[in-house]
């Protein structure tokens, strides 16, 4: 029974390519460590960027200040150089694992999902990632918004197979 689960759950999965490049090696706890000094590290940088200032979204959001469009925009001309050196050059991970770029369908989820997603950037002032550097700063409130964004992801997953996809 638990292998028809298994291909139940990878055709699901595969619908969508979530997990993709899933990899199929197994570490020690401690293998993890080294994504939490990046964490780490990631944080900080967000802090002196002021990318996690709840001012900072608020002017972007009102086309008061570029400095968001700046970081934002650096980090997509980044991205866009990196895919195509990884495609250009075959680059592997570092566990010499091939890495495999998919098409995705575009849809009217999308659009839907991105309105929701602004809204609540907008309001709150936080995407994930600086969530947790907000809350690590003390800005203690912001356990809220992680809270109702895990709920979210809940409800997402639940309502999964009915939603556009």
């Amino acid at each position: 029974m638990k292998n028809i689960d298994k291909n139940i759950d990878f055709e699901t999965r595969s619908l969508d390519t979530v997990c993709i490049n899933e990899s199929h090696l197994e570490h020690k706890w401690y293998h993890n460590i080294k994504y939490l000094i990046v964490g780490l590290l990631f944080g900080i940088i967000f802090i002196k960027a002021e990318i996690i200032s709840w001012y900072r979204i608020q002017e972007m959001f009102r086309f008061q200040s570029f400095h968001m469009y700046g970081v934002i925009g650096s980090a997509v001309i980044v991205g866009v150089i990196s895919v195509f050196m990884i495609k250009k050059l075959n680059i592997k991970t570092i566990y010499a694992e091939k890495i495999e770029f998919h098409d995705k369908k575009f849809n009217k989820g999308q659009i839907i999902g991105g309105l929701i997603f602004g809204l609540g950037w907008a309001i709150t002032g936080a995407c994930p990632g600086p969530i947790f550097a907000q809350i690590g700063t003390g800005v203690t409130v912001m356990i809220v918004t992680l809270f109702f964004a895990i709920v979210g992801t809940w409800v997402y997953g639940y309502f999964r197979d009915k939603l556009p996809h």
